[in-house]
C-alpha cells in the first residue's frame, strides 16, 4: 500500500507486477500478519547485463538446431558431388551457399587466374512474359517491391510514375515472410491511378517445377496470395485478358489493315511483333 501511495497505482496494479517480479524470481516475499511483504534479491540485481545477454536459453539451442537443419537442407538442394548446380534466386540461400563455397578459399594464400565461362541468362520478367502470354509488347518497367535496399516512399513514387506514364508493370519480390502485404499496398496504390479491370497476371516458380500461371484483373490481384518466386505483371490501357492469357496490344498496321490483337470484323487476331 505505502509503494502504491508513493507511484499513484493502485494496490492491485502494484502487486500484480510484483507476482511478476517474484516469479522471475527478482524479489522474494512473506507473510506478515494480513500483508504480504517484498525484498529485492540484491544479488540479482548485481549481475552485469553483458553475462545476461551470454546466457543461452533453451529456445536459442532450438534456433541454432533449426538454422543448421536449415542450412542443411539448402546445401543438399544446391550443391551435389561437393559441386554448386544452381545459383539460389533467394538472397538468405544465394548467401548460405557462398559461405560453403568460401570454405575451399585459404586465407592470405594466392590463387592463379582462372578462365571463366558465362552462361547468358533471361531475366524473369521476360521469361515470365512467355509464360503468361505477351504482356511486354510494349513499352514497360521493372518495379521491385523489397524496400532492403530501397525506401517503400521511393518504391511508392516509382509505382505512381509508371501508372501515370501507362507502362506494363513487372513487379519483382511482391511478397515475403517479412513483406506480405506489399503486393496489396502496390496495388491500392495503383488502383488510385487504374480501373480496377486493368487486366493483370503473375506467375510462379517460372522455369522450375510447378510453374503455374494466373490471369487476373488489378481489383483480384490485389487480394492474390504470392510469394518470392513470383512475379507480377500488371498490364497497362490497351493489355486485355485473351483465352486465359495476358496480350498487351501494339497497334502496328499490318496487311488488310488489321492490328494486331485487335478486332477484325468480329474475330480477334493475335500476332508477334517483329
Amino acid at each position: 500500500e505505502r509503494l502504491a501511495e508513493r507511484l499513484n497505482l493502485t494496490p492491485a496494479t502494484i502487486s500484480f507486477h510484483l507476482k511478476k517480479l517474484e516469479d522471475a524470481k527478482a524479489v522474494t516475499s512473506y507473510k506478515e500478519q494480513y500483508y504480504t511483504m517484498y525484498s529485492i534479491r540484491q544479488e540479482i540485481f548485481m549481475t552485469k547485463i553483458i553475462d545476461i545477454i551470454r546466457e543461452e536459453s533453451d529456445e536459442a539451442d532450438e534456433q541454432k538446431a533449426r538454422e543448421e537443419a536449415y542450412r542443411k537442407k539448402v546445401l543438399s538442394a544446391f550443391f551435389e558431388y561437393g559441386r554448386l548446380k544452381a545459383i539460389p534466386a533467394q538472397r538468405k540461400k544465394e548467401l548460405i551457399c557462398l559461405e560453403e563455397i568460401s570454405k575451399s578459399f585459404e586465407i592470405g594464400k594466392e590463387y592463379p587466374e582462372t578462365e571463366l565461362h558465362v552462361i547468358p541468362g533471361i531475366t524473369a520478367a521476360c521469361s515470365g512474359a512467355a509464360v503468361l502470354g505477351a504482356p511486354l509488347n510494349h513499352d514497360f518497367c521493372v518495379i521491385s517491391l523489397s524496400d532492403l535496399l530501397t525506401p517503400w516512399e521511393k518504391i511508392e513514387k516509382r509505382l505512381i510514375a509508371a501508372a501515370e506514364g501507362d507502362f506494363v508493370i513487372a513487379i519483382y519480390n511482391p511478397s515475403s515472410h517479412k513483406r506480405k502485404d506489399y503486393l496489396k499496398r502496390a496495388c491500392e496504390i495503383l488502383l488510385s491511378h487504374m480501373e480496377e479491370t486493368r487486366a493483370c497476371g503473375y506467375v510462379e516458380n517460372i522455369g522450375r517445377e510447378g510453374t503455374r500461371a494466373v490471369t487476373c484483373t488489378l481489383k483480384e490481384l490485389k487480394d492474390a496470395q504470392v510469394n518470392m518466386f513470383t512475379t507480377v505483371f500488371v498490364g497497362n490501357s490497351a493489355s486485355e485478358l485473351w483465352d486465359g492469357k495476358l496480350i498487351t496490344k501494339r497497334g502496328y498496321q499490318v496487311e488488310r489493315a488489321t492490328d494486331f490483337c485487335r478486332d477484325n470484323g468480329g474475330q480477334k487476331t493475335v500476332g508477334a511483333s517483329l
